[in-house]
């Protein structure tokens, strides 16, 4: 069947460009729905690790799924469609971030954890969605100005701090789960070895479509282990219902504090970053220039799902680098496939059955999927500190100095529990926060801004090889000048991973 040319939502006029090309229907689909097999994983684990985190039941734990698969259909759909100048109209996935998951932790339990928690959350989530969305309408001066505080000694050192942090996270539920009964128990990690490995296997093979959703593949075969030999209880399933409409403030008017805000502003800082990258990646890898405008178009859908989600009860949203990975391995170029993807994660977003189902995951086989993301999401930050000029001083100390700070909420819990404020220990009591804070501060100390070269045009290479990969392909790192100062303006570097692999974003 032949394709058809859409018109470009930018300025009307016809395109032939593979970008805006709109496939036949049997290949949207069956192309949107390998989007969405790469993207589920990374998708669902937030919600279940912050919900179980916040000490929320199975049922609200359900909902808290369901309502971020709608919310991801619709930020997904405003990306790639496109409403006049908010999208960048290129085949990217919007997803939960994971950059988020240890601050939206800490504010939960600041706020006495379950759905009080939640509503601090949701409060911070929106006011940062919106402030978001008005930076990307800045000037491009003041805009550029603001990016260049992320450099990659910035970026790499924050993505790393964001694996690392989040790697015990994952540890906790292959031991059971904190809080449960037989935590610690050996068959927790019999269950988190066998799924690690079997995504491991998956990922050995090399092949790229089994790779995209080896996460997904782990989970599903370690359930159905855990499922066989009596470990897996699917008895909410039954009880749920078939369909389910997610409504704004299912849980209750937001709750805004200042500090919960100011933390949340961060994270959106962090996913701006991210989000930048993989527009320029994928631009390089559909051929299509990246101007200014397409990064600030990005970034205006990230506030907007952002804030979207706020409402709809759901968290932050960045472009996610798994699905981008995947469009440089399949080489299907259209947006509309993301389009369509946008559409199936909405319709599973009604299905509160696949909800529950999801929810009955065993602990040991999540915490074994987990760790492997986020190990991988370390990894992204360790690539791209690789580029950067660690035997100048200047950005040694910023990238250790950073990482020390880091672990300092988790080897001296005593400090922010019983030491400190409880809205400051909200904001501070977050590796990710303290190393994010720690590696803007200290470059600005050592390195300053920087040079502005955003005149250059960046260039994004995609890896030579043939292995899947797990992050969206980056820049080359600016070279350091004399003093070892960073120069780039717009800092290029894998995304999330939030997310995980075979991800984040970050």
């Amino acid at each position: 069947m032949a394709r058809v040319a859409a018109p470009l939502s930018a300025t009307g006029e016809q395109s032939t460009h593979p970008v805006d090309e709109v496939l036949p229907l049997p290949k949207l689909a069956l192309y949107g729905f390998q989007h969405v097999l790469a993207f589920y994983a990374g998708a669902v684990i937030v919600p279940i690790i912050v919900g179980g985190a916040l000490g929320l039941t199975t049922e609200q734990l359900v909902y808290l799924i369901n309502a971020d698969l709608f919310t991801c259909g619709i930020a997904s759909i405003i990306q790639a469609w496109g409403i006049g100048r908010i999208g960048a109209r290129l085949p990217l996935i919007q997803g939960v971030t994971f950059t988020a998951v240890s601050p939206m932790i800490a504010i939960g339990l600041g706020a006495g954890g379950g759905t009080a928690g939640l509503l601090v959350v949701y409060g911070a989530v929106i006011t940062a969605g919106i402030a978001t969305f008005a930076f990307a309408w800045l000037p491009p001066k003041a805009f550029r100005t603001v990016m260049r505080l992320f450099p990659p000694v910035v970026t790499g050192t924050v993505i790393t701090v964001l694996g690392i942090v989040l790697i015990p996270v994952g540890l906790n539920d292959a031991a059971g789960g904190v809080g449960s009964p037989d935590f610690g128990d050996p068959k927790h990690f019999a269950y988190a070895g066998g799924t690690m490995l079997f995504i491991l296997v998956l990922m050995k093979l090399g092949k790229p479509f089994l790779s995209s959703i080896s996460i997904l593949l782990g989970l599903v075969g370690g359930t159905i282990v855990a499922f066989l030999l009596g470990d897996a209880k699917f008895g909410d399933v039954s009880d749920s219902d078939w369909i389910g409409i997610t409504t704004p403030f299912h849980y209750g008017a937001p709750k805004f504090a200042w500090f919960p805000i100011l933390l949340m502003l961060i994270v959106m800082l962090i996913t701006m970053v991210e989000t930048t990258g993989d527009t320029y990646a994928v631009g390089d890898i559909v051929g299509k220039e990246i101007d200014s405008e397409t990064v600030a178009r990005a970034l205006r859908a990230d506030g907007a799902a952002t804030a979207l989600g706020g409402i709809l009860n759901s968290f932050p949203y960045v472009a996610f680098a798994e699905n981008v990975g995947l469009v440089r391995m399949t080489k299907v170029k259209s947006r509309f496939v993301v389009v369509a993807a946008g559409v199936f994660m909405i319709v599973l977003g009604l299905l509160p059955k696949a909800a529950a189902i999801v929810a009955a995951v065993p602990h040991g086989v999540l915490g074994g999927a987990a760790t492997v993301m986020f190990a991988m999401v370390a990894l992204a930050g360790i690539q791209t500190l690789a580029k950067v000029d660690l035997k100048e001083e200047k950005n040694a100390l910023v990238v250790g100095v950073s990482l020390a700070l880091a672990l300092l909420p988790a080897t001296v819990p005593v400090l922010f529990k019983d030491h400190m404020d409880a809205d400051l220990s909200s904001l501070l009591n977050s590796g990710v926060t303290l190393g994010a804070t720690a590696a803007i501060v200290l470059n600005l100390i050592f390195n300053g801004l920087g040079k502005d070269t955003a005149h250059a045009t960046p260039q994004v290479t995609a890896p030579e090889t043939d292995a899947p990969s797990v992050e969206a392909p980056a820049a080359e790192a600016p070279a350091a000048d004399a003093e070892g100062e960073a120069t780039a303006a717009i800092p290029l570097q894998p995304a999330e991973a939030e997310h995980a692999a075979p991800t984040p974003t970050a």
